[in-house]
């Protein structure tokens, strides 16, 4: 239908609102309460607009359906003078606190008053006061601010599933919380902070810390899980003081995960910003020389078989390259990327990837979830599997621990053997999937790190085949990874070679000098005594604890450096600050490594590494590209081994602490804390 907006005519699709419209021909309309991804409330009246041959009055645009051959006015007489009265009453009880408030220079509250209010109030009474709510340690509020516009309301309702924060009393008297004071108990509560379009709720690790004009922006990728969602690092010198969620609709819309956005303060706690060797049972500070010359006398004449290495969860491409080749040269086939065991078939990469896409969700009619919580795991993706829940109650399965997954779940009885039920057709479940055009299935972590977990990976694939989640328009096979670097130490084939030992058996005794490269999470404590481990990673986590020679590397935000995600898309993060002390770049450290022990590695760049990458991995070409496609062989991975009758754990106990740049975190600490009151989601 046409819509004629001051003028312009634009065509837009039936179902849409004046303000849509009007954003269609180009034209700006204030707003405080409308959000392209919430429901409408129309409570700020802000967008107000003319309407031709409607009654004379001014129509709130966000509310209004858009009609064939309307005419719209955005900047008529009776538009200007009817803003100017609403930003008027807006104002009557606003605190004009804007030199401390910390939404200050991103305040649309400020924005808007300059663009459409006027120069003076005819208010001269008393402002009204609201206490302020605690809803924990992430969300700062200054309710006196609210301006009542209800975004919070509705992001914790229908966006994060969690409906805690709600209106109570009404006119003046109106104010916005929790019913009862406690702690926000979503994962995603950081993203009230960006909705909110007045100062009412901040950031409380951020309060008073720094203006948005202070800062570099740095665009990049979040590790903090394996979604790899879209960031900006904000920084000033060399201290990153904050990090944004950005666009991007394939992956997390324009959300972010609080780990991913409040862990950031232990990027500067417990850092290695100095090699260290141990002598005499105790590691002391040393130079990079002494560092080097101390693995140099400790490999050199040592068999390559009697050497390995296992790469940790936050691991670049690059870095997990340049010490496979540094194995590879030094005669080693112990190669590992999986600290936890999990039981992936790298020979298709359909084996180990998320096929259906995290945009492709929105596609599925039947969802089977095996071993996994994905509230916990990977937040955003939860929260795009709640947007097609809400979109029509599509049938949710769970085979694993109860969960709140905030939707309804039909609870199976968690045995692997469901699975094999499911897939022969004799389970109710089976009949759910078979009659879905789109059917789909998230295998999780926890399901295969188990003893029988090949087995439950083959039976898993078994079961998508039998059900009609395979077809050559639909790959409903998935599995949900909560490494950010685990897929792309898959397709760089970070794994044992022939005859190679695994994680487990290097950590069990099976090598002589063990390289770990940021590998916190794997259990240092079975190593012999007598293992020489090298430890090379940002913070004096576990695997620094148990090391021989610590090699201080950089964190995320320090180095350039690609990573893949859940569903294959390779991404690329960006420096955005200076790593501490002497601490370089992980594959420039591998690189100087080579060149003491005699077996130099033939890149001196990130980008000459960067094109040995490309050449002999082309899937990892296809930068921010991930075409979809479906399952043309059906044939499944291999199985070793039979299914057992235990029940599948939970992959995560703990959401705020799951790598070492977490643990260091004095906000997740507070978080941990917080939430040590009730139940964990994983639990």
């Amino acid at each position: 239908m046409k819509v004629t907006v001051d003028g312009i005519e634009v065509e837009v699709p039936p179902g849409s609102n004046v303000l849509q419209a009007c954003e269609a021909a180009g034209k700006e309309v204030p707003r405080f309460c409308y959000h392209e991804r919430l429901s409408v409330a129309g409570n700020c009246r802000m967008c107000l607009v003319e309407i031709e041959k409607a009654p004379p009055k001014p129509f709130a645009s966000c509310a209004y359906p858009a009609a064939d051959g309307m005419v719209v006015h955005t900047d008529s007489p009776m538009v200007r003078a009817a803003r100017r009265g609403v930003m008027e009453f807006l104002l009557i009880n606003h605190p004009l606190d804007c030199p401390i408030c910390d939404q200050g220079g991103e305040c649309d509250l400020q924005d808007q008053a300059v663009g459409y209010g006027m120069d003076h109030s005819r208010y001269a009474e008393n402002k009204r006061a609201v206490r302020d709510k605690d809803l924990g340690p992430l969300v700062k509020t200054v309710m006196t601010r609210c301006i009542h516009c209800t975004r919070c309301i509705r992001f914790s309702t229908e966006i994060a599933g969690v409906p805690e924060l709600g209106a109570t009393a009404r006119g003046e008297n109106m104010e916005v919380g929790t019913y009862v004071e406690k702690a926000l108990s979503s994962e995603l509560s950081g993203n009230l902070i960006d909705i909110c379009p007045v100062g009412a709720l901040t950031s409380k690790p951020y309060a008073f810390v720094a203006r948005p004009w202070e800062l570099t922006k740095t665009d990049s990728i979040d590790v903090m899980d394996a979604v790899g969602a879209a960031i900006r690092v904000d920084t000033r010198g060399p201290e990153v003081l904050r990090i944004l969620p950005r666009l991007n609709e394939d992956v997390n819309e324009e959300w972010l995960a609080d780990k991913s956005r409040f862990a950031i303060d232990g990027l500067r706690r417990r850092r290695l910003d100095h090699p260290w060797v141990r002598q005499g049972g105790k590691l002391v500070k040393a130079t990079w020389n002494e560092a080097f010359d101390a693995i140099r006398n400790r490999l050199t004449g040592l068999d390559g078989t009697k050497i390995g290495a296992i790469s940790g969860d936050l691991c670049d491409v690059e870095s997990m390259v340049a010490l496979r080749d540094l194995m590879v040269a030094l005669g080693s086939p112990n190669l590992d990327c999986r600290q936890d065991g999990a039981a992936l078939d790298a020979s298709r990469r359909d084996f180990y990837t998320f096929n259906s896409t995290i945009a492709g969700i929105e596609e599925a009619d039947a969802l089977l979830l095996i071993g996994t919580n994905p509230r916990i795991e990977a937040p955003l993706i939860n929260a795009r599997l709640r947007k097609r829940w809400l979109q029509g109650e599509i049938p949710v399965a769970l085979i694993g621990e109860a969960a709140d997954l905030t939707y309804k779940v039909e609870m199976l009885e968690n045995r692997p053997s469901t699975l094999a039920a499911i897939a022969a057709g004799t389970h109710p479940f089976a009949a759910v999937l078979k009659a879905a055009k789109k059917p789909m299935l998230i295998l999780g972590q926890a399901a295969l790190t188990r003893p029988d977990g090949a087995a439950v990976l083959a039976q898993a694939w078994a079961l998508a085949a039998s059900c009609g989640m395979l077809t050559p328009d639909w790959h409903g096979f998935n599995v949900l990874h909560t490494a950010a670097a685990r897929v792309g130490g898959l397709d760089v084939g970070f794994l044992p070679g022939v005859g190679g030992r695994d994680a487990a058996a290097m950590l069990a005794g099976g090598v002589d000098a063990l390289w770990l490269l940021g590998a916190d999470e794997a259990d240092v404590t079975k190593l012999p005594a007598s293992t020489f481990v090298i430890y090379q990673g940002h913070h004096g986590d576990r695997g620094a604890a148990r090391a021989d020679v610590i090699l201080p590397g950089c964190a995320y935000t320090e180095k350039e450096g690609t990573w893949v995600n859940t569903e294959g898309r390779v991404q690329r993060g960006q420096r955005a600050g200076d790593p501490p002390g002497q601490a370089r770049e992980d594959w420039a450290i591998l690189r100087a490594a080579s060149a003491v022990l005699g077996r130099t590695l033939p890149y001196d760049t990130v980008a000459a590494l960067r094109c040995s990458v490309e050449t002999r991995h082309p899937v990892l070409r296809n930068l921010d590209i991930l075409p979809r496609s479906g399952c043309s062989d059906t044939s499944g991975p291999a199985s070793r081994g039979t299914l057992s009758d235990a029940p599948f754990c939970a992959a995560i106990s703990n959401y705020y602490m799951t790598d070492p740049i977490s643990r260091a975190s004095a906000t997740m600490a507070a978080c941990t804390e917080a939430h040590s009151g009730k139940a964990m989601a994983a639990e």
